[in-house]
This record gives C-alpha cells, structure tokens and sequence, in this order.
C-alpha cells in the first residue's frame, strides 16, 4: 500500500515525524510528502546525521553541488532535491536561506521511447485481465500506471464517456477520455468488482479506504460500490493507518511485470514499460492532428513545453524532411 499514507503519531517529538504531519497540515499530496522526506533524510545522512539546527546554506549548496558533480542527477532530479531542502528549512524550519551557489545540473532534453500503434496493440493483446484492459487505458486514455491503479468505479463517466483522474501529479484532479473500445470491458469490470465487494461485506471487509477527511465526512462511504477501486488487489489486506482489513487496488509492480513480459513476447527492443503507454497515447494523437493544447489538457501537464517533447517525435525524419536515399 505505497500510496497510503504511514501512520504518524500527533505526539512525537522526533524531527522527520513532525516535518511529515508538517507537510499534511498543508494538504500536499503523500507522494511529495514521501520525496520531500527522502531528499531531507539523504541530505541528513550526507553529513552523518547531524541535525539541521547545525546545518545552513554552504552546507547545502556543497550537498546539491556534490549530486551533480559524484552522484551525476539530472536537471531534474537536483531540482527536486532543492525545492525539497527549501520547503524543509523555510517552511517547516523557518529559517530563510540565502546565498545557495552550487553546480547546477545541464538540462538534457530526451525524446521519450514510444511504441507505433502496432507495438501498442501487439503488447496489449499479450497481457492478460484484467491488466489488459488497464494497459488499454493507459494506452487509450494517457494515464500513468498510478492513476489507472487508483481508479475508482465512481471515476469512469459512461455518459460523458470521459475518465476523472483524482490526485494526479501535482495533486491535480483532470479529465482525459474514455475509449468507446473499452465501454463494455469496464462495464463488466464493474460488475465483477460489484460481486467481490458484495463478498467482502459479507466477509467484514467491505470498507476501502478514502483520503483525507473523506472517511469522517461521507460515513458510509467507505462501504458503497461507488468509492471502490476499478481493479482491486487479489485478497484483503490489513490498513496500516487504522489496522482495519480492507482491499487495496491492484499494486504497481504487478502490472509492471505483466507489461514487461508481454513486451519480451513482442519481441520489442525499446527501452520500455507501462510508462511508454501514455507517451504512445500523446505521439498518436499529434499524428491524427489533434491540436497540442488539447494533449496537453488530457495529460495534465502543467506547461505545454511538457508536451511538446512528442513533436520530436512525429512525423519523417527529424522533422518531416526526406531522406536524400529515399528520392526518386
């Protein structure tokens, strides 16, 4: 359960326990609690786990310096740690740094691997259910391989034929599409989720679990067909929050498996894995001609420069031109 938020004590007195119900108290989504906590622990560490009290702004920049110049991090990775020391030390430490010069990463600007729809679709037919219909949606819908996990019945609009993607990256809620291809697959998917959590209430486990002060707000939520996930776990499992047995969603790393062997079958030799899905969804839409604005909206990015890297991409050669060995 990774994206379940640890239990924290509101009693403790230890640095990274009160830093953690810190960045709660801010309503900011768990996995950037978890990174935030990562970078601060490693920097901690760094200088053998002395406590920040003693640690100022030389001590930092020698730190990101020492990510770029021994570690080798990308651009984005040292700015991560960055906005992660910042936030810890102004926000939470209240103490405003000043002066940070350290060796900044150069940005390198890769063209993401993607498959042709021939790719897509050889990959897909390979995986079985219900993890194929789950890389149909990241596939026919750009969803990260988080966000079709943590699906609710309740996120797919037949009407509207669209999707909700609930706190996606940057804790953003979005819209994005629904493949008329996969209208009667979900529809059954429902169904059996509807017969699982029909047994489950039968079984005392028939609670899923709801972020934030869902629980307390909507009572009965936590039990209605509606609030569970699209494609749950295998078996219950105990909440690490309220040590009550509930069923999860389907975790990450299994359907990273079911991907990676079908990919092997396909005999693709690309870099690749469920992540390829959605760049795949955004290159197939730009060759259709659909306006990059539009992508950009469906994949939630923040900035359009996000998705402009899938022009790269599309069309002959570099950029539409033909190869002099290809003149008549």
């Amino acid at each position: 359960m990774k994206d379940i938020p640890i239990p924290v004590s509101m009693e403790s007195t230890k640095l990274i326990p009160r830093y953690r119900l810190f960045i709660r108290a801010q309503n900011k989504a768990y996995q950037t609690e978890k990174t935030y906590v990562f970078w601060v622990k490693r920097f901690i560490c760094f200088y053998n786990k002395t406590h920040p009290d003693n640690l100022n702004a030389e001590q930092i920049s020698y730190f990101l310096t020492s990510l770029v110049l021994e570690g080798n991090v990308s651009k984005n990775t040292q700015r991560t740690a960055l906005n992660a020391l910042v936030h810890f030390f102004e926000k939470f430490l209240n103490r405003p740094l000043k002066d940070l010069t350290f060796e900044s990463a150069k940005k390198q600007r890769r063209i993401p691997e993607v498959f042709t729809h021939q790719e897509a679709k050889s990959v897909i037919s390979r995986v079985q259910e219900p993890y194929r219909l789950m890389t149909d949606l990241m596939y026919g819908s750009g969803l990260r391989i988080s966000e079709c996990g943590r699906l609710r019945v309740k996120d797919i609009d037949f009407g509207f034929k669209s999707i909700i993607v609930r706190n996606g990256k940057g804790d953003k809620d979005r819209a994005t599409l629904l493949p008329n291809s996969a209208v009667e697959r979900l529809k059954r998917q429902i169904e059996k989720v509807q017969l699982l959590h029909d047994q489950d209430l039968a079984n005392n486990c028939g609670e899923v679990y709801l972020p934030n002060a869902l629980e307390r707000k909507y009572k009965r939520a936590n039990k209605q067909l509606a609030w569970q996930y699209l494609f749950p776990a295998s078996r219950c499992s105990t909440d690490p929050r309220s040590n009550k047995l509930r069923r999860h969603h389907v975790m990450d790393n299994t359907v990273q498996k079911k991907v990676a062997i079908a990919i092997q079958a396909s005999g693709i030799l690309k870099l690749s894995g469920c992540h390829t899905f959605r760049h795949s969804f955004a290159t197939r839409l730009l060759q259709k001609g659909y306006d990059i604005r539009t992508i950009q909206t469906l994949l939630g990015h923040a900035d359009v420069k996000t998705t402009e890297i899938y022009t790269h991409i599309v069309g002959r050669g570099g950029s539409g031109v033909i190869s002099p060995t290809d003149d008549d």
